[in-house]
């Protein structure tokens, strides 16, 4: 156990990670979160599939109930990395279900480490199809972002106003709200550690979109299972060009499909689990 938490930490390559684990079916399911997530968002999904599948839920270092890994945030080879070190764990192929940021990391896991992959289910991807200006750049803001969000977290701000705004922002862009326990909400996001980390990745963001690029251009996608979930509930517009965005990703397959979700917003795994554990099944 961590604490109130539940799950453990494990060592896996250089950084101690919260993981929980439910079930004992396979393929196990491995369940990566996009930008400032935690484990917890993914409960209704993991409910779902964990009488079928032995289901992996992680944080990353500094966010959920991971210790911050005291450097920059990894790049995307080692957030690919780190998705291979958990999959090893399991001793066979996995499937990863990635949501919006860690859509890049799952393509890359699949391009580094074919032999891990069973298939993959990304929801509401992020989506770059233009090499970022000045990537670099940006990525060099990553340290001193975190470090900011460390020093306003250590002011004490972040133990009282983090799970308030949390449970704001849940209430505005879902329809059920905060899925969260309040006592883990409580527990991850008054960590002063935890705003240092979301504003660093957010930092980064560009660098990892031209990271993948680069990849795309080194190493081929596999002949494996890929459904990419579109969300367009919170899309201005017609949504038009992110459904062809999403469309272009499930093309990297010959079993690619695409799921359009007229009326969801971004928060698939809170809003509609049953289409993502349905997903995984047909995979």
């Amino acid at each position: 156990m961590n604490g109130p938490l539940p799950g453990e930490l494990l060592l896996v390559g250089d950084d101690r990670l919260h993981v929980v684990e439910e079930g004992t079916g396979t393929p196990p399911v491995l369940l990566t979160s996009g930008l400032g997530g935690a484990w917890f968002d993914w409960n209704p999904v993991a409910e779902l599939l964990r009488e079928r599948h032995r289901v992996i839920t992680f944080d990353r270092p500094g966010l959920g109930g991971s210790p911050p890994a005291g450097h920059r945030p990894a790049g995307l080879c080692a957030e690919a990395d780190r998705l291979a070190g958990l999959a090893r764990r399991t001793g066979e192929a996995v499937i990863v279900v990635a949501h919006s940021l860690a859509g890049f990391h799952a393509e890359a896991f699949a391009r580094r480490y074919p032999e891990l992959v069973e298939g993959l289910v990304l929801v509401d991807p992020s989506v770059e199809q233009d090499r970022p200006p000045h990537a670099w750049r940006l990525s060099r803001l990553a340290p001193a972002a975190g470090l900011a969000g460390r020093a306003i977290g250590m002011t004490g701000l972040a133990r009282f106003a983090g799970p308030l705004i949390r449970g704001v922002v849940m209430r505005r862009i879902t329809e059920r709200g905060d899925v969260a326990p309040p006592e883990f909400s409580r527990a991850v996001y008054g960590r002063a550690h935890v705003l240092g980390t979301l504003l660093a990745e957010n930092a980064a963001y560009r660098q990892l979109a031209a990271d993948l690029l680069t990849l795309r251009e080194a190493a081929p996608f596999p002949e494996v299972p890929l459904c990419v979930i579109t969300a367009l509930g919170d899309v201005r517009g017609d949504g038009r060009e992110w459904r062809r965005a999403h469309a272009d990703i499930a093309a990297l397959s010959p079993y690619g499909r695409q799921i359009i979700l007229p009326r969801t917003g971004h928060l698939v795994q809170i809003d509609r689990p049953e289409v993502i554990a349905e997903a995984v099944d047909r995979l």
